[in-house]
């Protein structure tokens, strides 16, 4: 059993078994327990961001609601992996709830995971399975937009919003796996795992066990390197780049930044926009800046030519600097 404990991925290894052991969101972790005390659960709606705690959470509910041996005829999990028509609310929901449990006077429930992949139809159906079967199961919808859920499920059931996890929520549940695992790191890798997780406690896990698995060491290098993102040093050289040498020397450099470390031309705008908030620029120059690579990066998702829009990229730091100049005494 301990080995294959230690196969598993770290998010799974170190998900959380109860309500208590869950790091945020302590409104909505002491309001389930009240529901739980009193035995009064209603249906349930988590929404919000991915890696926040929506699934564990209902998962920790399992465990304090039911025995291990009930959980198979007294849950129904289904996920995105599952289809999610109408047929499947005809036929397996209503099947399993509509069965008596002869063994057992706890209620049922079910959980639909990543539920704003229904159709509408399915969603439809849904809903009046939720009223009719009310007294003796619970349903609990997660979803990542709360926009898709059709109005008709969300006033049946309690809502509840996931934010992103704080960097200050992160760090210590991660220092604690990684001195569990005797991993090495230093206060540069941690900061960047912080930085490209983004309160996604499940990115920040999986990053965190890939570095350590690569390098056997988490610095800020190995993590930008690991997750493929374009690192600071680079970064700095860019802009440092575009800023001094000519348009086409300047727009050769960058381009090897795409073609020989390829890193996609998305990370690479992202990283200079965030470097650039951190320059002391006056604020037109900045402003122009800003805007340019809000263009950019709207023409990115709408598909257009990567080293076309790196070049764009690059005139446009060339103007800048044109434009800084003036402000220079």
């Amino acid at each position: 059993m301990g080995t294959l404990s230690n196969t598993l991925p770290w998010v799974e290894r170190y998900r959380p078994s109860a309500l208590t052991e869950l790091i945020s969101h302590d409104n909505i972790l002491s309001t389930l327990q009240t529901f739980l005390k009193e035995d009064r659960l209603p249906h349930l709606l988590f929404y919000g961001p991915p890696g926040t705690g929506k699934t564990s959470t209902i998962l920790a509910i399992i465990k304090q609601l039911y025995e291990p041996r009930e959980i198979p005829s007294l849950v129904l999990e289904l996920n995105a992996s599952d289809d999610r028509g109408i047929d499947i609310v005809r036929t397996e929901i209503v099947d399993f709830v509509s069965a008596k449990n002869v063994f057992s006077n706890k209620i049922k429930l079910v959980i639909l995971d990543e539920a704003d992949s229904m159709t509408k139809d399915a969603q439809n159906a849904l809903r009046r399975v939720i009223e009719k079967y009310t007294n003796h199961c619970r349903f609990c919808i997660i979803a990542n937009y709360l926009s898709k859920i059709i109005p008709a499920i969300q006033s049946r059931c309690t809502r509840f919003r996931f934010a992103p996890l704080t960097m200050e929520q992160i760090q210590p549940r991660l220092e604690v796996i990684l001195k569990k695992e005797n991993a090495r790191w230093d206060d540069s890798g941690m900061n960047a795992i912080l930085s490209l997780a983004k309160g996604d406690m499940r990115k920040a896990l999986n990053l965190l066990q890939c570095t350590w698995m690569a390098y056997a060491n988490i610095t800020a290098d190995n993590v930008y390197s690991c997750a493929g993102h374009p690192l600071q040093s680079e970064i700095e050289t860019a802009v440092t780049t575009m800023m001094n040498k000519p348009f086409s020397e300047a727009a050769d450099e960058v381009d090897d930044l795409r073609t020989g470390k390829c890193y996609a031309v998305q990370d690479i705008l992202e990283n200079i926009h965030s470097f650039v908030g951190e320059l002391e620029l006056p604020g037109p120059v900045r402003i122009y800046l800003l805007e340019k690579m809000a263009d950019i990066e709207h023409r990115l998702a709408s598909g257009c030519n990567e080293k076309i829009q790196l070049s764009s990229l690059v005139a446009a730091f060339y103007v800048a600097r044109n434009k800084l100049s003036k402000f220079v005494v």
